[in-house]
């Protein structure tokens, strides 16, 4: 029997909420009772049984480039912007839509065109720019949404609400509500795996890919591109594999008895993270070493052997989709271009250009592109209206949530389209315009998800991805 008196609030709610203790605890004791999604092959088990219907998608690659590239210098050209450099964007255009503070005190908000030529690619003959030659590759398999629009205006929320549908931190993320619904493929590996490049610019927060009220195991674990992949994952000198599984038995037949009596599910995250942590000693290091990968591998993703990159992150996405992650996301820093753009944005999309055009190119040779998401984009876009005076090497972009451009490729996305069209100024959405909460509805659907069916009650509300909005985007289905 219980002392009252332990019990903390939480525990209680767990121990009146039917089943739920219950059924964490089973889960880890016999988690072949649970079915896996057909399919999938061996693996950890997420909330649902069966999918909601076929799915076109199994995994996630998204590639999030922090800062917000602008898209008008890489994806929706603008020749009006040409003839009005240097004239003031018409009232007409912004009708009195708010901006930030860092353009908010200047004079006059001066239009100004981009500095890169822009050319059609594929069949369809979408138009890239120049600054990103390999990526404009993809054209025939790539959907080029040019009608994305998000609510928030500055990066920290912005980031958190394309992330979570929400612009308050606390919720879950995309990656996390993957883990929690559908589980990993393979048991040795996280669900949700996060990486990094890049420097400066903005900084990432971890609750960027983090689980929010989910249980813990569902949040993204930070794979380090030198020493050690995942810090402490090696046992410290002296400590044997053996002495280190004994350690981890002692303590989880503990947490399995506190589990038993309390059906806290917190304890039972604190079990299957022990148990992840034991698995990853040997599955993480044979997945980190690429040094059986052909020297074609590091040609076609422009990586050096050795060096960490977002090339070499690319590829590791690669071998991490080939074993069963379900979720990956490669964060690059410091596409915050308020000054100094024509300049900066070239170097900044040369980071990246290559690598991702070549897990695309990769994924597809290896037969797996039909059935992973590889998604492209920022928070937000960039202003049509110069940030500071107009030099030739010297002006910036404001923040820009009116309209933005995302890529998605591959998992059942129209192959060689563009969806969506924003005015001659990249200001205003014109045609079929697609909300945040709309793309990860979308983006669940192809998962085999009904995102009006993935839930989880906290504090005695149903949350959900896309809150209470979101529908689906037929326009951009394969």
């Amino acid at each position: 029997m219980i002392d009252p008196a332990q019990l903390t609030r939480r525990a209680v709610r767990q121990r009146n909420s039917p089943g739920r203790g219950a059924l964490a605890l089973a889960t880890l004791l016999k988690p072949d009772a649970f079915a896996a999604i057909p399919g999938n092959g061996p693996a950890v088990p997420g909330l649902l049984k069966r999918l909601h219907h076929e799915p076109k998608a199994k995994r996630v690659i998204y590639l999030f480039m922090s800062g917000a590239p602008s898209h008008l210098d890489l994806y929706d050209p603008k020749p009006k912007l040409v003839e009005m450099t240097g004239k003031d964007l018409p009232d007409s255009i912004r009708q009195g839509q708010r901006i930030t503070g860092m353009t908010s005190g200047q004079k006059n908000l001066f239009c100004v065109a981009s500095p890169f030529k822009f050319a059609r690619h594929g069949q369809a003959g979408t138009e890239f720019s120049e600054v990103i030659p390999n990526i404009a590759g993809l054209a025939d398999e790539m959907t080029c949404i040019r009608s994305m629009f998000t609510e928030a205006i500055n990066h920290d929320p912005a980031v958190t609400f394309f992330g979570t549908g929400h612009q308050q931190p606390g919720r879950p993320t995309m990656g996390a509500w993957a883990s929690y619904g559908l589980g990993s493929e393979n048991s040795d590996l996280p669900g949700y795996i996060c990486m990094q490049s890049g420097g400066g610019g903005q900084p990432l927060q971890s609750r960027y890919w983090g689980p929010g009220f989910l249980p813990a195991q569902h949040g993204a674990v930070t794979f380090r591109g030198a020493g050690d992949a995942v810090l402490y994952l090696s046992n410290p000198p002296g400590l044997s594999s053996a002495a280190r599984r004994s350690t981890i038995d002692a303590m989880n037949e503990l947490n399995r008895l506190q589990l038993g009596a309390l059906g806290d599910p917190a304890i039972a995250a604190q079990i299957e993270n022990y148990e992840l942590a034991f698995r990853m000693q040997t599955s993480v290091p044979e997945l980190m070493d690429l040094s059986k990968e052909p020297d074609s591998t590091f040609e076609l993703y422009g990586a050096k052997k050795g060096a960490p990159s977002f090339a070499a992150n690319c590829i590791l996405a690669r071998r991490l989709a080939e074993r069963g992650a379900r979720f990956i996301q490669l964060n690059h820093r410091d596409w915050d271009h308020h000054g100094g753009l024509p300049g900066a944005l070239p170097n900044k999309a040369k980071e990246v250009d290559q690598g991702a055009a070549a897990l695309v190119k990769d994924l597809k040779q290896r037969g797996l592109l039909k059935d992973t998401i590889v998604i492209w984009g920022g928070e937000f876009g960039r202003t049509a209206y110069s940030q500071g005076e107009i030099k030739k090497e010297s002006f910036g972009r404001d923040h820009h949530p009116r309209c933005f451009t995302i890529w998605a490729a591959g998992g059942g996305f129209k192959a060689g389209a563009v969806h969506g069209a924003t005015d001659d100024f990249g200001y205003n959405i014109t045609r079929d315009p697609v909300s945040v909460h709309d793309f990860h509805a979308t983006l669940l659907h192809l998962l085999g998800v009904d995102h009006l069916k993935l839930t989880f009650r906290h504090e005695g509300r149903d949350y959900r991805l896309t809150d209470i909005h979101g529908e689906l985007v037929k326009g951009i289905l394969g």
